[in-house]
């Protein structure tokens, strides 16, 4: 259990705010509480049975906090359709056994739970990967084996063996997952399926893989069992799926027994974002809206919906029947009972970094989410109640210093905040004007309820010292944050030359040509800011335009381009020029996020911003800025160069702290500078609180 301080969800008015969300789904042999799916995400507990009593932990606390249906992280139905070796997988009765821990714990809470049947198909990162037809990803080094149409057999039994195993394990049914460019879309797409058989060569015979194992698993597992597809509905590739087939094939699997089906958007190796942070809110939900006419089933829709406000107005404008959140169910375990009971302004919103959930997973290490470092890791990070209540002072409202501040009050020390500042939030408050990082305003307005609640004394515009720190206080924590990192070269102190922080916070206005010193997380973050036009706003979080991203990226509801919901991109033009520049050599941002890099450079390259490696930096003058490259010296005719060259540790008490003899915890950008890493930030603030 996590000691929190929070308003008594007794005292709520008895009729939610919002009632779409919360009105109560008949599937016909049994009704669903409310209209949220927790989606399906892949956590890495999955893979070895070791950890089920991690994941059991995991999906309780959700189940606690009041999710309605909830699809567990893909399992595969047999070696060939791993994701990687030794991936999860559910084929023998003895792995339906240890599956029982994981659905009794969520059924205690009175939530229910499905199995993602999900196979790789050409997808797998291992050499005995298996597809339609032998063509290799993208994305992948291994080429797929062919599957003969014995294969396929073998291949459809063995996802109706495993849905069995999962009605044995206790769930409440399966996800069949056909979307994201794994083994089930591969066959219904002309891209991957270059058969001539029964299952290739028409639509009607390229879905058909699909079609059978829906039907066999529903002749399998009876008709009380919840069969859930996913279907995709935008592949956002070339040669996928035209409109047509994307309806014959939802009409197709809803006659052979689904009982709902879930929006896919997009394949792993699609040239279009689907659901980091820039992607604007709901951006995708149109599309479901667009197949609700066609089928009887209720539909499921999907891709960054993260408040309740947002989920509400897709289900009263009739879009959809159920709206799926994975990563904010992350972020927050009792998001549902948060929104029930009004109190959405507590809800710790997922801001779409993905820095913690997938870059994890593909680093092969278990997720977890910057804003909640709890995540996968509810029986290992606990917030017990103190018995011995300490006087904790907290120098630094930056988000080492709040997770610090908020985790300690929690849990009942008597906790005292200090920043120079007028204003929580240290970095975040740069982050925040990011164009496509607007949601560290809920980030923001997460924290300073939590002050609230906890009950943190906040004491702003005030610099801490050393002598009210010694005599006041047992411990200390400082989280003073980084200072900008200084260059020394010619004409380093020209007017032209100014400071990242100069320029997010407005106290610089560039010209129309910059160059930008440094091509880490900020210096691309300041490339973005220099390239995108700003419009006034009215003070509030800025809410990206869904129609302007989707014409950017080339994304068509309305299938009127190409296969796959594709058109042409149509970048709008940059606000100004950028040359965006980093001493080392190869390609700039590189050690950018895994799963988000590639976007901040294919943005980047759309606003015809010249990322240049390997630049040695001769001088500044009136002239501009004068570089060498390869040996050949050239001249960038600048109006500004922004130095974005990393930063250094601030921490000027510790010394005279611990000279005092005060025990100081020193976090954050405090104790290492390292790109403004949030994600270490508040995991190493929540451990350090957790531990006072």
């Amino acid at each position: 259990m996590t000691a929190q301080l929070v308003s008594d969800p007794k005292s709520a008015p008895p009729r939610p705010a919002f009632p779409h969300l919360f009105a109560p789904l008949d599937l016909g042999f049994c009704t669903l509480p409310n209209r949220v799916l927790m989606g399906s995400m892949h956590t890495g507990l999955e893979d070895k049975a070791r950890d089920f009593p991690k994941l059991a932990a995991y999906f309780a606390e959700r189940a606690e906090g009041g999710v309605g249906l909830m699809v567990t992280g893909g399992f595969s139905p047999n070696i060939e359709g791993w994701l990687k070796p030794f991936g999860g997988t559910l084929r023998w009765p003895w792995d339906a056994r240890k599956h029982r821990q994981v659905t009794q714990a969520v059924h205690a809470h009175g939530s229910r739970i499905c199995l993602q049947i999900l196979h790789a198909g050409r997808y797998g990162y291992h050499p005995l990967q298996v597809a339609p037809s032998k063509l290799k990803a993208p994305i992948n080094p291994f080429t797929p084996r062919a599957l003969s149409a014995g294969g396929v057999e073998r291949q459809i039994r063995a996802f109706v063996r495993t849905a069995k195993l999962a009605r044995d394990g206790g769930y409440d049914g399966v996800e069949v997952m056909g979307s994201e460019g794994y083994l089930l879309n591969q066959f219904t797409v002309p891209r991957t399926n270059k058969r001539n058989d029964a299952w290739g060569g028409d639509a009607a015979r390229r879905m058909r893989f699909a079609v059978e194992i829906v039907r066999r698993i529903r002749e399998a597992c009876g008709p009380d069992f919840i069969i859930i597809y996913r279907l995709s509905m935008l592949d956002l590739v070339d040669g996928g799926s035209e409109w047509e087939d994307v309806v014959a094939q939802a009409k197709a699997v809803e006659a052979a027994g689904a009982t709902l089906i879930n929006t896919g958007i997009g394949w792993h190796e699609a040239r279009v974002p689907t659901i980091a942070t820039s992607v604007p809110r709901a951006a995708f939900t149109g599309i479901t809206a667009r197949l609700k006419p066609h089928v009887q089933v209720p539909l499921i829709t999907t891709n960054r919906i993260n408040m309740p406000d947002v989920a509400e107005r897709i289900l009263a404008n009739g879009e959809a029947d159920m709206v799926s959140m994975a990563r904010p169910l992350l972020a927050d375990p009792q998001w549902v009972n948060k929104a029930r009971t009004r109190r959405v302004d507590e809800i710790n919103t997922c801001i779409a970094c993905n820095q913690a959930c997938l870059d994890h997973v593909f680093q092969n290490q278990n997720a977890s989410c910057l804003v909640n470092p709890r995540a996968c890791a509810e029986t290992e990070l606990v917030y017990r109640a103190t018995t011995a209540p300490k006087r904790v002072a907290v120098v630094g409202a930056g988000p080492a210093g709040l997770a610090a501040a908020t985790v300690a009050a929690g849990r009942g020390h008597q906790v005292t905040l200090f920043d120079a500042a007028a204003e929580i939030g240290g970095q975040f408050n740069l982050a925040k004007r990011i164009p496509g990082k607007e949601e560290f305003y809920e980030t923001l307005r997460y924290f300073r309820r939590r002050l609230e609640l906890t009950k943190v004394d906040v004491r702003l515009n005030t610099r801490a010292d050393t002598t009210t720190l010694a005599t006041s206080f047992d411990e200390v924590v400082l989280a003073s944050g980084i200072q900008p990192r200084r260059v020394d070269f010619p004409g380093s102190t020209h007017p032209k030359v100014v400071s990242y922080v100069d320029v997010l916070t407005g106290r610089v206005v560039p010209g129309q040509k910059v160059a930008i010193i440094g091509a880490g997380g900020i210096g691309f973050d300041v490339a973005e800011f220099l390239v995108h036009r700003h419009e006034p706003g009215n003070g509030d979080m800025p809410s990206p335009d869904p129609k302007r991203w989707r014409a950017e990226w080339g994304v068509d509801l309305d299938y009127n381009g190409n296969r796959g919901g594709l058109r042409d991109a149509a970048p709008e033009p940059a606000a100004r020029a950028v040359w965006l520049l980093q001493r080392s050599p190869g390609k700039p941002g590189a050690k950018l996020g895994r799963t988000t890099g590639w976007i901040h450079r294919a943005t980047l390259k759309a606003k015809q911003v010249r990322m240049l490696g390997g630049v040695e930096y001769i001088g500044v003058d009136d002239e501009g800025f004068h570089i060498r490259i390869d040996g050949a010296q050239q001249t960038l005719p600048v109006d500004h160069v922004v130095v974005c060259a990393g930063q250094e540790p601030y921490r000027p008490l510790a010394d005279d702290l611990r000279a005092a003899g005060v025990t100081v915890h020193v976090i954050g950008g405090a104790d290492v500078a390292a790109e403004l890493d949030a994600k270490r930030a508040i995991d190493q603030g929540s451990r350090v609180a957790a531990g006072l």
